[in-house]
């Protein structure tokens, strides 16, 4: 539902806000420069004077220099996001070549794979460690960067998909005063704007950070509208030299009509002449998916003396949607489930499914502290976690309603058809007890060591079913590594890991139709190499191996976990400043999966669906040296072709993507400002960026050429 009056009303008080240097901030400059009054370094343990982009705490328990860790880590920055113009993840990861969209459809939750393996909405994103369902937007106003770690996480996260995990680190109240606010419009009429305030008070032991912010939203895809508002706060108090008390709180309500994908024509041929910007959710009755959601955190650490701390976290997420769509699936003419009709023909089916809420409590304690036994030093961490999941659900409709056409759309009528009541239809409590040690065994030689232990009561009600399936579960999860560093700027790790993760759930068209399948273990080798060419330069390189159960649909309906994907990769980054005048990034991802000991001899041999055996991905700026405060970006992305089912029947073309883009810093009327305007898919190239097996099938086109400009004002 659009509510433009309210996003504009309230974007616009913080903006007034921004302007108005408020009472209780006026003392900011002269406190902070008070040596009488403690700063926030004196209380949070793991501050660095280190670059955030060369630091992250994804890979273990603490914030650690990414030379110095054991996985392979990429950070993308708060500057990052601001010179790229970047507003949602699927933007963001587009830096990282490992990362690839799964069912990520305009409108709807974004998903991802990465180094093949798809993502678990519950439990593989992350909000300061902990973890939050990443079943919609998950917004970026109120993050500083955004930690991703490649590979198994079972030490770290618990249960995870064995891809990795994303956590997103919130803002945190600044020293010194923060007054920003950024505007932003792109050629469909997308409208965006936001305020970022932070500070301390007039008593500098306590700290706030506020972002607020509003959005139009007006896709590639016609017809895929909507819009969202957000807000959060962030503040601290510094109870003690030795004791800092955070609380963060934040709320998303977002509404956008969602854009289904195509499927096969005769299920056997990719769709030709269409448009990038098709709309296949258009009907008179069409209305937006509507998401409200919100987190609250809290914060404690202490520290006992300069070796020893300890942390407590918790967090709240609530989420609510009501999920309209007038969805495609198959083809009655010819009946074809799935696959559209050779003319282009599809059947029209009404779905609604409304009130699915989740409200997962995410919770952990952990004491941190280094020593010795004799000659070996011991960085120590020892904690314990808990998070219990719940979620409702009511029956949904899915009618057939007509038949429509994607060279020329019919208008078809609704289901009469009502959802059900809504009810628990899964309840988790999972507790884990993990520790860690970290012995320097020499000089060069680190050996990093650790367990989890999980236990994991679950109970699911298979709406279709109308049964409940309650199950335990225990598992020991095992990490270890070794790292050598010949040279203080140079090192090399050997790793090996294991992580659990929830069975995948049938989709609602198989014979078990939303029953979620047992956990499964999967099992990674990795040997990595890092460089700090300069202290702001890093090369990065990593060989990994990963082995896991295949879950699919088999001949008879049934989504069943039978045989193993492995896959086996290389990947190799650079990144930072090449020079004084040229930041680099750059990805790229060399994989082979495959299946084996399915039985089928159609999919054993096959490579996993919907990812590239090639991706690379290069941003460049340059800070232009003849004109202050100029400077000129550049990206291309290129992912080689891509399997679309798990018999790998159809294959989909390989595709370049160039972006260009430029920024000028300057003063208006005093105030700083910096001006960006960009250009994605200089080109106008139609490709397929994401083709999910899921749900039988669907392809996605990428964005078609899009201009974009933005101001930036910092007072």
């Amino acid at each position: 539902m659009s509510t433009p009056n309210l996003s504009i009303s309230v974007l616009t008080l913080a903006i007034l806000h921004a302007f108005a240097a408020p009472a209780f901030a006026a003392n900011d400059t002269t406190e902070a420069a008070d040596p009488q009054v403690p700063s926030m370094a004196e209380v949070v343990v793991t501050a660095s004077k280190a670059p955030a982009a060369k630091r992250a705490s994804v890979g273990g328990f603490s914030d650690a220099p990414l030379l110095q860790t054991p996985a392979s880590v990429t950070v993308i920055s708060q500057k990052d996001m601001q010179d790229l113009q970047i507003r949602n993840l699927s933007d963001a990861v587009k830096l990282d070549a490992s990362i690839n969209d799964a069912y990520n459809a305009v409108g709807y939750a974004e998903q991802f794979t990465i180094r093949g393996f798809k993502l678990d909405n519950n439990s593989s994103y992350r909000k300061d460690g902990v973890a939050i369902p990443g079943d919609t937007q998950i917004p970026l106003e109120n993050k500083e960067r955004i930690e991703v770690l490649k590979g198994l996480a079972g030490l770290q996260a618990g249960v995870a998909a064995p891809g990795g995990v994303i956590d997103f680190i919130v803002k945190r109240p600044t020293a010194a005063p923060l007054r920003t606010v950024t505007v932003e419009t792109r050629e469909r009429g997308t409208l965006y704007g936001a305020v970022d305030l932070g500070g301390r008070l007039e008593d500098t032991r306590f700290g706030y950070r506020v972002n607020v912010a509003a959005e139009r939203l007006r896709s590639y895809i016609k017809g895929a509208d909507g819009n969202r508002k957000f807000i959060s706060g962030a503040f601290d108090w510094q109870i003690s030299p030795q004791a800092l008390l955070q609380l963060d709180a934040d709320y998303q309500d977002k509404a956008q009509a969602t854009a289904p994908g195509f499927q096969l024509l005769n299920n056997k041929t990719l769709p030709t002449g269409i448009s990038a910007d098709a709309m296949l959710n258009l009907q008179p009755w069409t209305r937006p998916v509507e998401t409200v959601t919100s987190n609250i955190g809290l914060r404690f650490q202490y520290a006992f003396n300069d070796d020893w701390h300890a942390t407590l976290s918790a967090n709240q997420h609530s989420f609510k949607r009501d999920d309209y769509t007038a969805f495609p699936y198959g083809c009655s003419g010819q009946d074809l489930y799935p696959g559209f009709c050779g003319n282009g023909d599809y059947d029209v089916y009404d779905y609604r499914s409304l009130g699915e809420t989740k409200k997962p409590l995410s919770a952990q304690a952990m004491i941190q502290g280094k020593f010795a036994t004799g000659s070996l030093r011991h960085d120590f961490t020892a904690g314990v976690s808990t998070f219990r999941r719940k979620d409702r659900a009511g029956l949904y409709v899915y009618d057939w309603v007509g038949v429509s056409n994607i060279y020329q759309p019919q208008i078809v009528g609704t289901s009469p058809g009502v959802t059900g009541p809504v009810r628990l239809v899964r309840k988790d409590t999972e507790n884990a007890v993990f520790v860690q040690d970290i012995v320097s065994l020499a000089p060069n030689w680190k050996l990093h060591g650790g367990l989890r232990h999980i236990n994991v009561d679950g109970y699911q009600y298979v709406l279709k079913a109308d049964t409940e399936i309650r199950a335990r579960h225990d598992f020991l999860l095992p990490n270890v590594s070794l790292v050598y560093t010949p040279l203080d700027n140079v090192s090399v790790y050997a790793a090996y890991s294991q992580g659990m993760e929830h069975g995948g759930t049938a989709d609602r068209k198989a014979m078990n139709a939303n029953e979620e399948l047992s956990p499964s273990r999967s099992k990674q080798i990795e040997l990595g190499a890092k460089m700090d060419v300069t202290p702001d330069f890093m090369l990065a390189a990593s060989l990994f191996q990963i082995r896991k159960g295949l879950e699919f649909q088999n001949t008879a309906g049934y989504f069943v976990r039978e045989g193993q994907a492995q896959h086996r990769g290389l990947e190799l980054s650079a990144q930072g400043k090449a020079s004084s005048s040229l930041s680099l990034g750059a990805s790229v991802t060399a994989l082979n999966s495959q299946q084996s000991g399915t039985g089928n001899a159609d999919l054993d041999g096959k490579r996993v669906p919907n990812v590239p055996a090639f991706k690379a991905a290069v941003h460049a700026d340059y800070a232009v040296q003849q004109v202050a405060g100029l400077s000129v970006n550049g990206s291309w992305e290129f992912a080689g072709k891509k399997a679309f089912e798990y018999n790998n029947t159809t294959f989909v073309p390989s595709y370049h993507v160039f972006n260009l883009g430029a920024a000028w810093a300057t003063r208006i009327a005093g105030t700083r400002a910096v001006l960006r305007a960009a250009v994605n898919n200089v080109a106008d190239k139609f490709y397929w960026r994401d083709v999910t097996p899921e749900s039988d099938g669907y392809l996605y086109p990428g964005a078609s050429r899009t201009f974009k400009v933005s101001a930036q004002f910092d007072f």
